[in-house]
């Protein structure tokens, strides 16, 4: 569903009632604003929670619960990962559809090109469209646990490139798509992957949203960079509060982010302290957010790892500047 530009305008979100309110204009607007580049297009600032599909049924009632709780904070939206091989695709389609029509926050499915043909693909499309679903996250997905390089499956895609251009051509999805301020670990260069980045956005890419990252000024660096090379897709930025100090080195190690060597420091001085790294971790995520939105980015958008603790404490932080006013 189209919203037209004047609507936006008509419900300024400097004035509205408490976000806790079910009537309040926030969420009358967010429920009529399906699609995130609407939002975007509006200058509305956007705050996301990403989630993945637990194993079992009793961690899907559980995350369930979990993300009711964060409607009280008037998300713009929530996505939905798919799973390792795409092996949690059924359960990834299950709960968009259940959070945007029984709890009522928007949200994202993420698609991916491991272990689907283009017939598979293009069925998830249609069983997406038909529950309603308005907002896509096109990625390649990473190689199949115990493989170390991406292989397309016969019949399917390389790139998320090719997945969009799919896409776009047979569905008006609002699209998203992932980039990475300090280069995609398995891009040749830097320019390369700025190349790759270009072609998803040429190919239909609405928006764009950030690997995790530590030290704001690669995302100012990448930014500048991806404005020059004529990428005009509003860019999102991805933060993940740490938690775990083991946990926080594995992901870094995969998806070539990097920590900061004070930061690095300071947790590893407290390594022995979960609660003492929780708070670093949120220390850190609140600053790095609020200087973000006091540079122009027009979202932010949060790891999760299914834990709504460490985010909810970050939001209630940085709300006050994800009015209009305070974009302005």
């Amino acid at each position: 569903m189209e919203v037209p530009y004047w609507l936006a305008r008509k419900f300024p979100l400097d004035w509205v009632e408490p976000v806790e309110s079910p009537w309040n204009v926030r969420g009358i607007w967010h429920a009529l604003c399906m699609r995130i580049v609407d939002l975007l297009k509006a200058n509305h600032r956007t705050v996301s929670f990403e989630f993945f599909p637990p194993k079992d049924d009793a961690g899907f009632t559980a995350l369930f619960e979990t993300i009711e709780t964060l409607k009280p904070l008037g998300p713009s939206y929530v996505s939905v990962t798919y799973g390792a091989g795409g092996s949690t695709r059924r359960k990834t389609v299950d709960l968009v559809k259940r959070i945007k029509h029984e709890i009522g926050i928007e949200s994202m499915a993420h698609l991916t090109c491991v272990g689907s043909t283009r017939d598979e693909i293009a069925e998830v499309l249609e069983d997406l469209k038909a529950g309603g679903m308005e907002n896509v996250l096109p990625l390649r997905g990473d190689p199949p646990k115990g493989e170390t390089e991406f292989k397309a499956t016969p019949g399917g895609f390389r790139y998320a490139s090719e997945l969009v251009e799919f896409i776009r051509a047979r569905h008006s999805f609002c699209l998203g798509a992932a980039c990475y301020p300090e280069r995609h670990p398995e891009a040749p260069s830097a320019d390369a992957d700025l190349d790759n980045l270009k072609r998803k956005v040429d190919a239909g890419a609405d928006f764009l949203i950030t690997q995790l990252f530590f030290d704001n000024n690669d995302f100012y660096r990448f930014r500048e960079r991806a404005v020059a090379a004529g990428i005009q897709a509003p860019i999102l930025a991805g933060i993940m509060p740490i938690l775990s100090v083991s946990q926080i080195k594995r992901f870094t190690q995969m998806c070539g982010a990097s920590l900061p060597d004070d930061l690095r420091r300071k947790i590893e001085g407290v390594e022995d302290d979960p609660e003492a790294v929780r708070q670093i971790g949120v220390y850190h995520a609140t600053r790095q957010c609020e200087d973000l939105l006091q540079n122009g980015v027009p979202g932010i958008h949060f790891y999760t790892l299914n834990r709504s603790t460490a985010t909810r404490a970050v939001y209630q932080s940085i709300k006050g500047l994800l009015t209009d006013e305070s974009a302005a």
